[in-house]
């Protein structure tokens, strides 16, 4: 475990729920379909357990004290502080890594969950952005 051990046990548990609801959609749709699938099943699924969530959650940038007019979106904003980021590609790579730890210093948003639908093993990486240090650690 990369993250620090204090918090670690909490980052898990908070994350259980979504986890669980991530697992079912793919056992249930199964590997090899698109992202979108995947996206709404999980929100079917978010809704029939009430749990707190946004798609598509978009934001904008502030440069020098000004919004850059181009938007931006993660998949999922669940309990107003979780980003999901979900994909359906051969294997997680440094992009989409990459991808999900901007959102979350852009938004502020400490957890991240980057969720891969698509091979027969499903995927999952956690991470939790510092904002004190500013370091990103998986958990």
């Amino acid at each position: 475990m990369d993250t620090k051990p204090e918090i670690a046990a909490e980052l898990k548990q908070r994350c259980y729920a979504i986890n669980g609801l991530c697992a079912a959609v793919h056992r249930e749709l199964g590997p090899f379909l698109n992202e979108y699938m995947y996206q709404e099943a999980l929100q079917i699924l978010l809704d029939e357990q009430s749990i707190s969530h946004k798609r598509e959650y978009y934001f904008s940038v502030v440069f020098h004290g000004k919004p850059i007019q181009h938007k931006h979106f993660v998949d999922f904003l669940v309990e107003n502080d979780i980003i999901v980021e979900c994909k359906a590609v051969d294997k997680l790579v440094a992009e989409h890594r990459q991808q999900l730890w901007n959102y979350m210093r852009l938004t502020g948003k400490q957890i991240g969950i980057l969720w891969n639908f698509a091979p027969p093993m499903d995927q999952a990486e956690h991470y939790y952005l510092d904002t004190t240090d500013g370091v990103m650690y998986m958990f």
